[in-house]
């Protein structure tokens, strides 16, 4: 068989969970979907399946709609949330503000409230900066709440956190919704099941990472109060999120959640960021910037000794401006790949004394 591959598998990086491979498992699932004839745009046996894994992890009435990316995942349950004169109140480094270029405002036509935190993280107190103005025609309703689990700084909500953030917009007649990108790392982390982080505690809307958590493609929306939500089925259309041939979605999403394979998968690349964390903070130069619980590192270091390091693990600047940089583990990070990049750390660091 011809060797198609045109890149050095020995690369590693820490720059994105986005940049490791395809975990096996989901690998050996999109084979199996592979073989005969399914009907295409979701009538088929993969995405009937997931329906009711979902039931099983979320509870009865909740629904899955198996999208492409996170983007559209994000902006469809938002757009399923507001009417259109609707706004979202989130944290200002919020994923849908500060990396989906404009998506929410241009493609959802959603107006984003957008509030300062000093650890990505929303409480009532700081909701209520932007809730209000509601029946004044001259300003955006705020209708709608939206967190992310784990947030881009790598902090956590805990179940109470979310309780009380859900009481708090719904007595005000608003919606939450969960960036939940990393939400399995977020649930590892706290020992809770994703029920408990999501349903339980209030959520209306949840976008399920699968990117970043071992799958090829694909992202989940899941409706958890169908009474807060309508016209994902055809949101999704007008949007270009319908795949025809969502059963490589559907399968890859029925193997990551009809058993604990989600779980796994946090639970090993949260270790791997633990480790990665213990081992930089014993760094003289190196100081860790955020109390990040799961597969992130946030640190900071001399520019010139992160350039170096750069050449050799791939990682991103967080803050150009003070020195802050992000180490992100994923699934496949090994102790071998953490134990080589704090050498190298330690090799540069020793360069500039």
């Amino acid at each position: 068989m011809t060797d198609r591959r045109i890149h050095d598998p020995s690369v590693r990086g820490f720059a994105s969970d986005n940049y490791s491979g395809v975990h096996p498992e989901i690998l050996g699932a999109i084979a199996a979907a592979n073989e005969g004839h399914q009907v295409a745009y979701g009538e088929d046996a993969y995405t009937a399946r997931l329906q009711e894994v979902v039931v099983d992890n979320f509870g009865p009435g909740t629904h899955a709609f198996p999208v492409f990316n996170g983007t559209g995942a994000n902006v469809l349950a938002l757009q399923s949330l507001l009417p259109r004169w609707g706004a979202v109140i989130c944290a200002e480094t919020a994923h849908i503000n500060v990396d989906e270029n404009g998506a929410p405002e241009r493609v959802g036509g959603i107006k984003l409230l957008t509030i300062s935190t000093p650890d990505g993280k929303l409480t009532p107190e700081l909701i209520d900066r932007e809730a209000w103005g509601w029946g004044d025609a001259h300003r955006a309703q705020p209708l709608a709440v939206s967190i992310t689990q784990a947030t881009e700084l790598g902090t956590l909500y805990t179940v109470d956190e979310v309780r009380a953030i859900a009481d708090h917009v719904h007595a005000k007649g608003m919606k939450l919704h969960m960036d939940g990108a990393r939400i399995a790392n977020a649930a590892a982390a706290l020992n809770v099941s994703l029920r408990e982080l999501t349903r339980n505690a209030g959520v209306d809307i949840l976008s399920f990472g699968g990117t970043k958590n071992g799958l090829l493609f694909g992202e989940c929306i899941v409706v958890l109060n169908e009474d807060s939500s309508s016209g994902l089925h055809y949101l999704r259309k007008m949007n270009m999120q319908l795949a025809s041939k969502m059963r490589f979605i559907s399968a890859q999403f029925v193997a990551l959640l009809d058993g604990d394979l989600w779980l796994r998968i946090a639970q090993h690349s949260n270790s791997m960021a633990a480790r990665l964390r213990s081992a930089v903070s014993e760094i003289d130069g190196v100081t860790i910037t955020q109390e990040s619980k799961a597969n992130a590192v946030f640190a900071k270091l001399p520019r010139d000794v992160a350039d170096r390091v750069r050449e050799q693990y791939r990682f991103y600047d967080w803050d150009h401006t003070t020195g802050e940089v992000r180490w992100m583990c994923s699934f496949d990070t090994s102790e071998e790949d953490i134990d080589g990049f704090a050498a190298a750390l330690i090799r540069e660091m020793a360069r500039t004394r």
